[in-house]
Formats: C-alpha cells, sequence, structure tokens
C-alpha cells in the first residue's frame, strides 16, 4: 500500500495545490530532485523528479524503483510525467502520462486535460469490467475541476511575501489519476529545517495530508479505510529557486508496520532565464 502510494506522489504523485497571485514572468526556474524512500528505517525505493518552469509552460517528469529488502519479494519501477501551461502564475495541466512496471505486468495511463476538466483519458491494458464489483463509479462530473497527480504535487502559493508560510497548505485539492477520484485536504502544522545531502538547505513548510476518496474506488477495501482514517500524514514542502511553487521535500505516511517516509536526498534548485519560455505551440 505505501508504495502504491508513494509512486502516485513521486512518480505519478499524490499532493498539491494551484493557487493564484503574483507576477508570472517571475515563476521561472528548475528542480533536479533524488529521492530515498524507507519503510520502518529500512530502505525500499529510490525516485528522480525533474521540474522545469518557464515563463509560460511547465514539465516534470519523475522515475521511482523498488530497492534494498523489498526488491526480494516484489520488484518494480515507474514513471511520468506531465506537461501544460503557467496561467497568472498557476500551472494548469493538459497531459499527464505514467507507466507501472511490476514482474507481473506492465500499465500504463494517460490523460489529456483542458482548464482542469479531463478531456481524454486510457489506461492499457484496458481494465476488465468487473459487474459485480461495489466500486463507486466516476462520472463525468468527478473528472471536471481536477488536476492529475503530478501537477497536484506543484505548490503555487498566492501574494508577494516569502512563501514558505501558513499559505502554502491550502484547504482542498481534487486529484483523478486515472482510476481513483480523490480529494487531499491540508492544514498548517509547522515550519521545519531540512538539509539534503545536495541542494537546499533551510525552512519547509509542514502540512497535515487527509485522503479523501469520492469516487473509482471499492468501499470494503482494507487499504482505502486505512488511508481515509489516517490522520498523522505529512507533507514538507521545499521551494523551487526563483518561483512561488513549493513542492514535497518529504512526505510521512503511517502503516501497520512503521512509518513510512519519502525524502529528498538531493534537491537542486536553479533560476531559468526569461529565454527558457517557448510556446508549446512549436515543440
Amino acid at each position: 500500500m505505501l508504495r502504491n502510494v508513494v509512486s502516485s506522489t513521486i512518480g505519478a504523485a499524490a499532493v498539491t495545490m494551484a493557487l493564484t497571485g503574483a507576477d508570472p514572468a517571475m515563476a521561472q526556474g528548475r528542480l533536479d530532485a533524488r529521492y530515498a524512500v524507507t519503510l520502518a528505517g529500512l530502505p525500499i525505493g529510490k525516485g528522480a523528479w525533474v521540474i522545469d518552469i518557464a515563463e509560460n509552460q511547465f514539465t516534470a517528469a519523475a522515475s521511482g524503483a523498488t530497492s534494498g529488502l523489498l526488491r526480494a519479494f516484489a520488484s518494480g519501477q515507474g514513471s511520468g510525467a506531465s506537461r501544460g501551461l503557467i496561467v497568472g502564475g498557476t500551472p494548469v495541466p493538459a497531459s499527464f502520462a505514467a507507466s507501472v512496471t511490476t514482474s507481473k505486468k506492465t500499465e500504463e495511463i494517460r490523460m489529456t486535460l483542458g482548464s482542469g476538466d479531463v478531456k481524454e483519458f486510457a489506461i492499457t491494458p484496458e481494465p476488465e469490467p468487473d459487474p459485480n464489483s461495489d466500486r463507486i463509479p466516476v462520472t463525468p462530473a468527478h473528472r471536471r475541476g481536477v488536476s492529475d497527480p503530478m501537477t497536484a504535487s506543484l505548490v503555487r502559493v498566492p501574494g508577494n511575501g516569502n512563501p514558505l508560510a501558513p499559505q502554502a497548505c491550502p484547504a482542498t485539492v481534487p486529484v483523478f489519476d486515472g482510476r481513483i477520484r480523490y480529494n487531499l485536504q491540508f492544514a498548517y502544522k509547522r515550519m521545519e529545517r531540512v538539509r539534503a545531502d545536495k541542494g537546499y538547505e533551510g525552512q519547509a513548510v509542514v502540512c497535515a495530508v487527509y485522503f479523501v476518496p469520492l469516487a473509482g474506488y471499492i468501499p470494503s477495501r482494507s487499504s482505502i479505510k486505512y488511508l481515509a482514517s489516517q490522520r498523522d500524514m505529512e507533507v514538507w514542502l521545499a521551494p523551487i529557486a526563483a518561483t512561488r511553487v513549493l513542492v514535497p521535500f518529504r512526505i510521512s505516511i503511517p502503516t501497520p508496520i512503521g512509518l513510512g517516509v519519502m525524502q529528498a536526498t538531493q534537491f537542486v534548485s536553479i533560476p531559468q532565464p526569461r529565454a527558457a519560455a517557448v510556446s508549446p505551440k512549436t515543440q
């Protein structure tokens, strides 16, 4: 269960918040991050995340794989990518793709979005019909006003002051990952000082995270019940240089066998010159 949550966060991720404010011309930066995933203190995975924010567009790409002792029991790897426009300083997704490979199969999810609405989405191979399932169906209404999991991890903080502030934790973020429609609810907890082995050292905003499933899930599933009942999940947000965008530096999720943690070991961000902004139509 932890691996599924973590992969949707860094590989095709779980946490976000698109907010408005500030001069969009200022939002130009690049992040090259590496993450380590542990469960009860034992290494179980690694991931990488590269984000480019230009004047009028953004791209984000992530990959991850199991490691350490977990590979002996359940090997797997995944990747994900999202791209879109910067509208009023806010990342607005246009496309999302994710691929997860295990020892049993490879599954791909693709979505196209416009103005926050899912226009098309597909899962390959197509899931087999399950007429006897009590899965709550995803309706067209559930696919409106949402973000994909990766864009959902780009936190746009409004205003002109220091973005490392309590307002970085928004109230509710609507997410559709191609299967499940859920909300992530956030609440400010505290500030922490963090230090990556390479790159960022400074303050991080710590938000409590609450998972609220809405559709596309089976209510009787123990993993869904467990996540929805959790009140101790946290995300620690750190800034991308020269922008008002924060992204996860650390995520912690309690599990029945110990604390699951994804934490940056490298978090290198640099400002991007305005010339880096290129219209998606020219690509």
